[in-house]
C-alpha cells in the first residue's frame, strides 16, 4: 500500500468545482471526484460549514484528509468530503457568511483562504490494502458502513449503474420493496441487501467480478424479481416481512409451486399461536419447515418443576431417575401436531432421550 502525504491549496480542489445532478461533484480542475459513488448524499449543516471557513480564516489546521488514487490518475475523497464541499461552496458563491460573500472579500483575504494548505493522504494500493487501509482509517465522524467501504474499493461503471437503482434517496429499488428491505438507500443497505441476495452473502466477490461490466441490470433484474416472487407468493402483506432475508428464500424455492392461499391461512394461524415467539421466523418456516425459525415458546420453571415432581424425577423414556438439572422440559403431543406450551404438556426427559427424540 503506497500512502503519501501531500500540501494541496485551496484554490487548486475549488478549480473548476461543479455540483450537478448529471456530474455529481467534481473538483481540482476535473480530477477529484469529491462526492463519490460511496459516499452518502449529505453536507454539514449551517452552524459546521460556517466553522470550515472560520478555521481557514483564522489559519488553524483542518483534520488530515484522504484521497483514494485511482488507476486512471484521478482520485476520489475517502475522507473529508463535508469541509471540501463547504470551502467549495463558499468560494462558488454559494454562500455568505455574516452577509459576507467571497466575492466580497478584499483580496488579502481571498488570498488567505486561496492559499491555505491541506493536509492530504494519497492512498494507493490493490484491492484488498486499500480496504485494509480504509477500514483503520475509519474511525472518526460519520463513519462509513461496511458497503461503503467496499465502494470505495470497487468503482467503475457497474457501481455508477448499480447507484442509480439502489443508492439514491427514493430510488427505484426504495420505492419497489421498502416495505421488505431494512435500511436506507444513501446508507448503502440496498445495495448491499441486493449483493448479499444474488451471491449468498460474498459481496466483494460478486463486485469485483462485475466491477467493470457496463451496467447493473442483472443485479436490479434479480432484485426485481425477488420482490415480486415475495409479493405473489405471500398475498397478504404484514409488518414481520420487513427484513426477512428474501433472497434466500427466492434462491431456494422461486422455483416451487405454492397454493397461496393455503399458505396464508397457515400463515394467519401462526401469527395467532401464543407458541410461536418470533413471528418474522413464520415466512422461512412455512417454506422450509424448521420449527427452529420459529423460537417455540419454552416451557416456565413453575412448568417444568411441577412436571418433574409429577413423575417423581424419572424419566418416562429410560425410567432412570435423575436430579432436575439433568433434565429439559419437552412436549408430550409435539408442537408442530398440534401440542402446546402447557403445563398438562409437559414432560421432563433426561439430557439423552431428549436429544435423542428431537432429532427423530
Amino acid at each position: 500500500m503506497k500512502i503519501e502525504l501531500k500540501e494541496i491549496l485551496i484554490k487548486d480542489v475549488a478549480m473548476n468545482y461543479i455540483d450537478s445532478a448529471e456530474e455529481g461533484v467534481i473538483g481540482y480542475d476535473g480530477k477529484l471526484n469529491i462526492r463519490p459513488k460511496y459516499q452518502r448524499e449529505f453536507v454539514y449543516d449551517e452552524k459546521k460549514r460556517n466553522a470550515v471557513i472560520d478555521t481557514i480564516f483564522k489559519g488553524f489546521p483542518l483534520n488530515v484528509m484522504y484521497w483514494v488514487k485511482n488507476e486512471d490518475g484521478s482520485f476520489e475523497v475517502l475522507d473529508g468530503q463535508q469541509r471540501t464541499i463547504s470551502f467549495c461552496q463558499y468560494i462558488n458563491g454559494d454562500f455568505s457568511i455574516n452577509n459576507k460573500y467571497y466575492h466580497n472579500l478584499t483580496q488579502a483575504e481571498k488570498d488567505k483562504i486561496d492559499n491555505y494548505k491541506l493536509m492530504i493522504y494519497f492512498c494507493e494500493g490493490n484491492d484488498k490494502e486499500k480496504l485494509d487501509w480504509f477500514e483503520i482509517i475509519n474511525i472518526a465522524g460519520e463513519k462509513l458502513t461496511a458497503q461503503e467501504l467496499k465502494n470505495a474499493i470497487y468503482t467503475g461503471s457497474w457501481l455508477t449503474s448499480a447507484k442509480t437503482y439502489f443508492s439514491k434517496s427514493n430510488c427505484a429499488a426504495y420505492l419497489l420493496a421498502k416495505d421488505y428491505v431494512n435500511g436506507s438507500p444513501i446508507r448503502q443497505d440496498y445495495l448491499e441487501t441486493a449483493l448479499k441476495w444474488i451471491n449468498n452473502g460474498d459481496v466483494n466477490g460478486y463486485m469485483a467480478t462485475h466491477q467493470h461490466q457496463p451496467n447493473a441490470n442483472e443485479l436490479w433484474t434479480y432484485f426485481r424479481n425477488v420482490i415480486e416472487w415475495v409479493k405473489m407468493t405471500f398475498v397478504t402483506y404484514r409488518k414481520e416481512m420487513k427484513g426477512v432475508i428474501w433472497g434466500a428464500l427466492y434462491n431456494g424455492f422461486k422455483y416451487d409451486t405454492f397454493d397461496t392461499d393455503k399458505l396464508e391461512e397457515e400463515i394467519k394461524n401462526l401469527m395467532m399461536d401464543d407458541d410461536v415467539t418470533n413471528k418474522k421466523g413464520i415466512y422461512y418456516y412455512v417454506l422450509t419447515r424448521n420449527e427452529n425459525y420459529l423460537n417455540i415458546r419454552a416451557f416456565s420453571e413453575s412448568q417444568k418443576r411441577s412436571a418433574y415432581e409429577r413423575q417423581k424425577g424419572i424419566c418416562p423414556i429410560c425410567h432412570k431417575t435423575f436430579d432436575i438439572k439433568e433434565m429439559e422440559g419437552d412436549h408430550i403431543t409435539p408442537w408442530h401436531l398440534g401440542g402446546k406450551t402447557t403445563a398438562e404438556n409437559c414432560q421432563m426427559l433426561c439430557l439423552e432421550c431428549n436429544r435423542r427424540k428431537s432429532g427423530k
